[in-house]
């Protein structure tokens, strides 16, 4: 059985930092792309950040570029989102999802049940 458990997330001012992670089982991830996603009340889902297991190639949506860093760690099958200089507009439900085929949002394999993440002004 597939599973992606996020773990991490919690509440923490406005210029803290949290790294939540992503432990995958299941299956073997290691030419998945692995994605981290958030939803904020009210708000539609969007995409925070990819990495190819393989190769370790990344990609960020601009608002997070230079505060978050994704990573993997292989011998873990976990996935990393370190997150610094938070902001209250970070606020939301982090998921974490895996795709054979592709870094880009619009498509996902599996999904975890997300973890979240509040930042106070």
């Amino acid at each position: 059985q597939v599973q992606l458990v996020e773990s991490g997330g919690g509440l923490v001012q406005a210029g803290g930092s949290l790294r939540l992670s992503c432990a995958a089982s299941g299956r073997d991830f290691s030419n998945y792309y692995m994605k981290w996603f958030r939803q904020a009340p009210g708000k539609e889902r969007e995409f925070v950040a990819a990495i190819r297991w393989s190769g370790g190639r990344t990609y960020y949506t601009d608002s997070v570029k230079g505060r978050f860093t994704i990573s993997s760690d292989n011998a873990k099958n976990t996935v990393y989102l370190q997150m610094n200089s938070l902001k209250p507009e970070d606020t939301a439900v982090y998921s974490c999802a895996a795709s054979r085929i592709t870094w880009a949002p619009q498509q996902s394999d599996y999904w975890g049940q997300g973890t979240q993440v509040t930042v106070s002004s």
